[in-house]
């Protein structure tokens, strides 16, 4: 028994109890059941969760009749592509028909074509590492190992082959040549030459997938162990063009450090450094945030006098640029607010070390960068990427004054909070007025004079408040 053969009785012996259960159901109503695909790979990888896939003969309403009584919880969302979701214990499992499925030229939905048998059915799967099955309930018999197209050899290569013929499994379902980047990324697995070869033939299919699901593979890329080598991959092979443009337009501009071979390769390696400083694992708010830090330099570049290069305001540009495509690619309203907040931000830093910022400053930068303060940290951090050791120190040491400044004021104020010493009502019943402009406008006085001065107290901001009244002939 190999290396991985004992890795994988090992995690089965875990979850046998459920899974055999459900197998002696199956088999006594004369059907088959396998445990395949993700969890099979994973099982072999010695990571075997408690989502588990498996593969059977029966009908979805057969499924459903088997496991009515026997699992704790049902779901048919995905009964219409064949898939029936249960949990017995804690387990879930998700039993799916055996099955084919590809995309009609004119459809962005495939069509699911049931099938008769588990070869067929694994050879319609995307990789051959996931072409693997576990035969259930006698998973310990010899023959209860079914490996048709070499998956358990590749997954020891470390190495991404389809069942057949790249093109033919492209384009069946075109969003696996962004998985292949997303396996790539999260197992840091070579592709094999013909795979890429089809990926760069067929980028132009992958318009006929929905943007939900490209949307989940981009995320499942970045929040991968390795994304920098998915993003590559997309890249080398046309389909970042695709679904991500700014990513590939950042190659022919040159950083204006003249440090890097150019934008691009700063982006991946900010990218690298954020994914190093997370304090609590991935994150996807701060990985987008330094993936679309510099987007918006192409839209910026100027040729200097002398030959340098600037990028004015590409922060901004870049802002809306990231608002753009993230919309575009259908990500949570809020997700998107955030990521092109720190985008719009990540560059306001620098002029601290060109000078002492006042306290109205820090304050202004700690409000204005609100819930994503730490997150801005991480990103500001991570875009010193300059390999003059000098200017790193001095970058770095600049950064931990601000912080320092940062700490000392939220010591002595609430700067999460930063809000005027009166709220609305309390404007208005100091000036007796009703609800209107004039109760905005004296709002935002006192936040200014908050942000300059610190906190007034509640005494003096109410004589600032009917002084600012007086001036302006509001309320009596």
């Amino acid at each position: 028994m190999t290396e991985a053969q004992q890795r994988a009785v090992a995690e089965l012996l875990r979850v046998s109890p459920v899974a055999e259960d459900l197998g002696h159901r199956f088999a006594a109503a004369g059907h088959q059941l396998h445990l395949v695909g993700g969890s099979v790979r994973d099982a072999m990888l010695g990571r075997l969760g408690d989502d588990l896939d498996f593969a059977t003969d029966a009908r979805p309403e057969q499924v459903l009749a088997l496991a009515a009584g026997w699992a704790d919880a049902i779901w048919q969302t995905g009964v219409a592509f064949g898939t029936v979701g249960l949990q017995r214990r804690g387990v879930r499992l998700e039993i799916t028909t055996y099955r084919s499925e590809s995309y009609r030229p004119d459809s962005r939905h495939p069509e699911v074509v049931y099938g008769d048998t588990l070869v067929g059915d694994l050879g319609r799967r995307d990789f051959t590492m996931n072409a693997m099955a576990v035969t259930l309930p006698d998973w310990r018999a010899p023959t209860a190992f079914t490996d048709p197209f070499g998956g358990m050899a590749d997954l020891a290569a470390g190495r991404l082959r389809t069942p057949g013929r790249p093109q033919d499994s492209f384009s069946d379902d075109p969003l696996r040549m962004l998985r292949t980047a997303r396996f790539a990324a999260q197992l840091g697995f070579t592709v094999a030459d013909d795979v890429i070869a089809a990926m760069t033939a067929m980028v132009e299919r992958i318009a006929i997938v929905s943007v939900e699901r490209v949307q989940g593979e981009l995320s499942r890329l970045l929040l991968s162990t390795q994304p920098r080598i998915g993003l590559e991959l997309l890249t080398a092979t046309g389909l970042a063009a695709q679904v991500l443009p700014e990513l590939p337009a950042l190659r022919m501009e040159i950083d204006e450090h003249h440090q890097h071979k150019d934008v691009y390769a700063h982006t991946l390696s900010v990218l690298e450094r954020a994914i190093a400083l997370e304090p609590d694992g991935p994150d996807l708010v701060l990985r987008m945030a330094a993936l679309l830090h510099d987007i918006g330099k192409p839209r910026t570049r100027q040729h200097e006098a002398g030959g340098g290069v600037s990028f004015h305001h590409h922060e901004v540009v870049g802002a809306k640029l990231a608002r753009k495509r993230l919309t575009a690619l259908h990500y949570p309203k809020a997700f998107i607010i955030d990521v092109s907040l720190l985008v719009e931000l990540h560059l306001r830093f620098h002029g601290f070390g060109r000078g002492e910022w006042t306290d109205a400053a820090v304050r202004r930068y700690v409000r204005d960068a609100g819930a994503q303060l730490p997150r801005l940290h991480l990103l500001v951090r991570s875009d010193c990427t300059t390999r003059n050791r000098r200017r790193a120190a001095a970058l770095a040491a600049a950064y931990d004054a601000l912080a320092d400044r940062i700490a000392r004021l939220a010591a002595a104020e609430d700067l999460q909070a930063l809000r005027p010493d009166l709220d609305g009502t309390e404007i208005m019943r100091q000036l007796d007025i009703p609800p209107g402009p004039d109760v905005g406008r004296a709002y935002r006085h006192l936040l200014a004079l908050r942000m300059e001065q610190g906190p007034l107290g509640h005494d003096e901001a109410v004589e600032v408040l009917r002084a600012w009244a007086a001036a302006n002939g509001v309320g009596t």
